[in-house]
């Protein structure tokens, strides 16, 4: 992989366990979007993240809350009110990238979500998470799994 490719990997990684980390604090807070976003931008590891997908992230997974908890439900056992914060984050996450982020393989976005969980989650929260996003791509990644 080249460097500058490997370099966006990683950014976009630190990106992810930053936006789980400000998906926690959004729910747990409730404050506005834009001023949890202001907190973490002036901190020092943000340096490490790419930014504009943090934004992008957080700003749409802000505004559709309530679409992401629907579709959350229909692949969970567990409703989303139920959910441990920080599962609800990594899957948050995961569940938007599934939806919106067609640029980012499906397995990505799985494998992704699960070592968040595996870091941050409950002992077996990554278990939980693997299986809900493994429901969700096969109907939002479909094709890309080859289904018909």
């Amino acid at each position: 992989m080249p460097r500058s490719s490997h370099a966006a990997t990683r950014a976009r990684s630190a990106a992810r366990r930053q936006l789980m980390q400000a998906l926690y604090q959004w729910q747990l807070a409730d404050q506005p979007w834009q001023d949890v976003y202001q907190q973490f931008v002036v901190q020092p590891e943000f340096g490490h993240a790419d930014g504009e997908y943090f934004r992008e992230a957080l700003m749409q997974i802000a505004g559709s809350r309530d679409e992401l908890d629907q579709e959350l439900g229909r692949y969970a056992e567990i409703t989303p009110a139920q959910l441990d914060p920080v599962e609800h984050a990594i899957l948050f996450l995961g569940l938007w990238e599934l939806m919106h982020r067609p640029d980012v393989p499906y397995r990505v976005v799985i494998n992704e979500s699960v070592e968040l969980a595996k870091r941050f989650g409950a002992t077996d929260g990554h278990r939980f998470v693997n299986a809900v996003l493994d429901r969700a791509s096969r109907i939002h990644r479909a094709p890309e799994r080859g289904a018909a």
